[in-house]
């Protein structure tokens, strides 16, 4: 799927609607075990894989719920790439669920909507954006969240200035 280009000054133009997948993304027992190692959460149903073969329904390991959402802005920004932008800043999220377990070795993608732009000053909106993850073969969600980012364009460059200052580095 082609990443959708969206310049700051037209985002309005996609509120409602849905904006794209992310590529599908496997998540690993190797993933889940540094995971593990990252965040110090070694519980057996997302490491024993002999555990997990007798004790869990599936057979399988699951993937912990922060794993999957800490994917939310790699997949995300396989969707979407903002132009006129100064920079992005996750603000927050709302309505955050976790809907089944996913067991290991299951491939995942994001699918992402505008909800809807607020503006917090002159040059800048929190857009909030619904995200979906889903499991390949699925069609039950994984995760379900309403994520606000704080969207800062891009400081228009006065010329002026540019010639009154000619020790100031600028990218035209």
């Amino acid at each position: 799927m082609a990443k959708v280009s969206i310049n700051i000054k037209d985002i309005k133009h996609y509120i409602g609607r849905n904006i794209g997948a992310s590529r599908w993304a496997e998540i690993t027992q190797s993933r889940v075990n540094k995971f593990a190692e990252a965040t110090g959460d070694f519980q057996w149903v997302h490491v024993d894989q002999e555990q997990a073969r007798t004790d869990l329904p599936s057979g399988q390991t699951i993937v912990h719920n922060f794993l999957l959402l800490s994917l939310v802005p790699q997949l995300f920004d396989q969707i979407v790439e903002f132009t006129g932008l100064r920079y992005g800043q996750n603000t927050g999220a709302e309505n955050l669920h976790f809907m089944e377990p996913l067991p290991t070795g299951s491939r995942v993608r994001l699918q992402v909507k505008l909800l809807k732009l607020e503006n917090s000053d002159h040059n800048s909106q929190t857009a909030t954006f619904h995200i979906i993850m889903e499991r390949e073969g699925s069609d039950n969600p994984i995760l379900t969240l309403d994520q606000q980012l704080l969207l800062v364009a891009a400081k228009r460059v006065n010329l002026r200035d540019i010639l009154a200052n000619q020790h100031q580095a600028v990218a035209l």
